[in-house]
């Protein structure tokens, strides 16, 4: 149970120190789905104070992205995707097609060091914000765009999303099996543009402390895959290699691969497996003294990573056989024992019931005003002078710091709130 396993987690008071690396800095975030809010996610968990702005009536669109049957009732906070990534941001629900909602908006614009946004490019200018009534309303802004395809070429309005990216930068060509289709890698590409975002910021703000300047700073989607998967483009290009598709393994450690074990299937009926990649000599020697120097693999052939990677399919079945024979915890500790890297596969309530063993939490514990009690895992990062916990507040439910941040950032009286709210120009749902 969730109860459970949060009490061996960090919980869920505020620990955190008000002088954070980005204590004072205001981030105006008017990102959706997952690249941009991850990117202003880091800032928020450091300190930054993260406005995420969002429409009553054309919510964020993680918010659709729901696992599990949600309860008809405010369907769209129970999307775990919306909250992973959007921790300690205020919310706001705007309605930008409104001209209130546009004269909202140059007024917080002008509060903010940085602006952060995905949308595609004629959306700002649509509004009435390009670039240059940008830096008329706050002269030093950051202004991070990122669109799929980049702000100029005939590529400019088209939309993008992880699906789109992944196919486009090569990333799907050289994921699957070698006799099947390309594979969908259902987003990774999402988060290494959230991460590239964030070091885009570190950048500008760098620039701005030394020189007083703000910058508009693009990052199409697209660059970040295309950089994630640059191997494909090197190689082309320096021997005109095509790579291509070779399911688990990889182009120099043999065997590498993923081989079922005996355990009993979980309450799943899910199999278990573990993963071994042999990329050296010298690791080949200890997987053959760690299964007892069966006289397969004493071959001279295999001694050497060119005759194993071209005995890779024999080698396969016969260490398959070997695993399939004995548990995974089993098999993980004899390679371990003998310098071979290998790790169990494990499923997420796996993962969950290890967490509480690193003696640095990855988990913590956050409590969600409509869902409840759900567990977050942390930035990968330890810093010496804190944070102690990276999520100190849920994620925020549709326009849930309307009235704070209208009131106290923007001096709007209760009066003028009530008056928004009524003309459907601010909510707290989804119109």
């Amino acid at each position: 149970p969730i109860e459970a396993i949060a009490q061996r987690v960090v919980p869920a008071s505020e620990t955190g120190s008000d002088e954070l690396p980005f204590a004072g800095i205001r981030i105006l975030d008017l990102t959706a789905y997952w690249a941009g809010p991850f990117a202003t996610h880091l800032p928020a968990m450091l300190g930054a104070e993260v406005i995420h702005v969002e429409s009553p009536k054309r919510l964020d669109g993680a918010r659709t992205i729901v696992i599990r049957n949600p309860p008809s009732e405010r369907a769209w906070e129970w999307s775990h995707a919306f909250q992973g990534v959007n921790t300690n941001k205020a919310g706001v629900a705007i309605d930008l097609a409104t001209e209130s909602g546009k004269e909202l908006l140059g007024r917080l614009i002008a509060t903010c060091d940085i602006l952060v946004e995905n949308y595609s490019p004629r959306v700002l200018e649509n509004w009435g914000f390009g670039p240059d009534r940008l830096f008329e309303l706050r002269p030093d802004l950051i202004a991070l765009r990122m669109p799929a395809f980049g702000l100029s070429g005939p590529w400019r309005d088209r939309t993008g999303f992880a699906m789109t990216m992944e196919q486009v930068s090569g990333m799907a060509w050289v994921t699957g099996h070698a006799d099947g289709p390309p594979m969908t890698l259902l987003g990774p590409c999402d988060p290494v543009g959230g991460a590239h975002g964030t070091i885009a910021l570190l950048g500008a703000l760098a620039h701005r402390d030394r020189t007083g300047e703000g910058q508009l700073v693009e990052l199409p989607m697209v660059a970040a895959p295309l950089n994630f998967a640059a191997e494909q483009v090197i190689t082309f290009s320096a021997t005109g290699e095509q790579l291509h598709r070779d399911g688990n393994r990889g182009p120099a450690a043999a065997p590498q691969n993923l081989y079922r074990t005996a355990d009993p299937p979980n309450r799943y009926g899910e199999h278990h497996w573990v993963a071994v990649a042999v990329e050296s000599d010298a690791q080949w020697r200890g997987l053959v003294e760690a299964l007892g120097r069966p006289d397969w693999t004493l071959a001279p052939d295999l001694a050497a990573s060119e005759g194993r990677r071209r005995a890779h399919d024999a080698i396969d079945s016969a260490l398959g056989a070997w695993c399939l024979a004995l548990t995974s915890d089993c098999v993980v500790a004899l390679l371990s024992d003998a310098g071979v890297p290998v790790a169990p596969v494990l499923t997420t309530g796996e993962l969950v019931d290890l967490a509480p063993h690193s003696t640095r939490p990855f988990l913590e514990s956050v409590d969600h005003p409509v869902t409840g009690r759900s567990l977050h895992t942390t930035y990968p990062i330890r810093f010496e002078h804190g944070p102690e916990r990276w999520h100190q507040r849920a994620a925020p439910t549709v326009g849930r710091d309307n009235g704070s941040v209208l009131r106290d950032l923007l001096g709007l009286t209760e009066e003028r709130i009530d008056q928004l709210e009524r003309a459907g120009v601010i909510g707290s749902g989804f119109a």
